[in-house]
């Protein structure tokens, strides 16, 4: 008999990649959704295979019901207080209450539990959320995976194509510690099915530095790639004090301010990652940050040639 297991957050990026990784290794998906989650997204999961599930996620015996004969709930939820600590105590409350053995939390992060509060408001709701689970009577598993990979060509400016350079902060030669959201979800859905977890459990695709990364980025593209040294870890604590004091934005979940911080966590010698947990399931194959900008390099050629004119014959 297939595993049940519920994912809330089912309708985002990486929880609807838990899901597809969840259903290609024959668990029973249980998808939670708001009344006023994307109409397209559930109808997509719907047509996945995974059973979808409407819940008032503020209501704890409405979520308790839907969790009922599982055996693992996965959070992939994101947000701010209101959705990583009050939301997810919710949820983890309903799952007990449910009688489901296990919960992973929505961390998918740089280790947290070696920084300290005020240095990263994301990763202070994080450990804020854990003083609660760690009281409870369930059995929980974080994931920590650094950043994800699919940032670097879009909302994390490290590489800067058009001005073909490599920004960075600190020591060019100090490892960066990333893993694909493809890489994160299919490990995620492993745990998930694995009741043997212990509470932590830290992965990496790949650790670089900006010199390998601007390496490798000079020799994808065939382009000569050169540094932007924005400056050492004070020069970008003080800019992080400036923008929230110029830019607040209380509410919004990643403002400039936010990606700053996520980048002093990572040029931190605490972030350091000495050993991984990838070897737990060998069937992850993962991919490196070479392989990734290659993959995305050969994704913009084709969609070049795509727009391109036919020539008459």
């Amino acid at each position: 008999m297939a595993k049940i297991i519920v994912v809330a957050g089912a309708t985002g990026n990486l929880g609807e990649r838990i899901c597809k990784a969840l259903l290609d290794q024959g668990a029973e998906v249980r998808a939670l959704v708001r009344s006023n989650s994307d109409r397209a997204k559930v109808n997509h999961l719907q047509k996945s295979g995974i059973k979808v599930v409407q819940v008032d996620m503020q209501n704890g015996a409405d979520v308790a019901a839907a969790c009922q004969g599982a055996s693992c709930v996965v959070s992939a939820l994101a947000g701010l207080r209101e959705v990583i600590v009050d939301t997810q105590k919710i949820l983890l409350d309903a799952a007990i209450k449910a009688g489901v053995p296990r919960f992973i939390p929505s961390d998918y992060s740089l280790d947290f539990t070696k920084f300290s509060d005020g240095e990263n408001r994301n990763l202070d709701l994080r450990r804020e959320f854990h003083t609660y689970l760690d009281t409870k009577p369930i059995t929980a598993t974080t994931i920590f995976n650094g950043a994800f990979t699919d940032l670097l060509t879009h909302e994390m400016p490290l590489i800067l194509f058009k001005q073909k350079r490599v920004l960075y902060w600190g020591k060019a030669d100090h490892p960066l510690w990333f893993t694909t959201i493809d890489n994160t979800a299919e490990y995620t859905a492993n745990v998930a099915l694995d009741p043997t977890t212990p509470r932590f459990l830290r992965i990496a695709g790949d650790q670089v530095s900006p010199r390998e990364i601007k390496e490798a980025v000079s020799k994808i593209t065939g382009e000569h790639f050169r540094f932007f040294w924005a400056g050492g870890p004070g020069l970008l604590s003080f800019l992080i004090k400036v923008a929230r004091l110029l830019a607040p934005s209380p509410k919004e979940l990643y403002p400039a301010w936010q990606g700053m911080q996520y980048m002093r966590n990572m040029i931190d010698k605490r972030a350091d990652l000495t050993a991984t947990d990838n070897h737990r399931y060998p069937s992850v194959c993962w991919t490196g940050v070479k392989e990734f900008l290659a993959d995305y390099q050969a994704g913009k050629q084709i969609t070049l040639e795509n727009t391109l004119p036919l020539s008459a014959e």
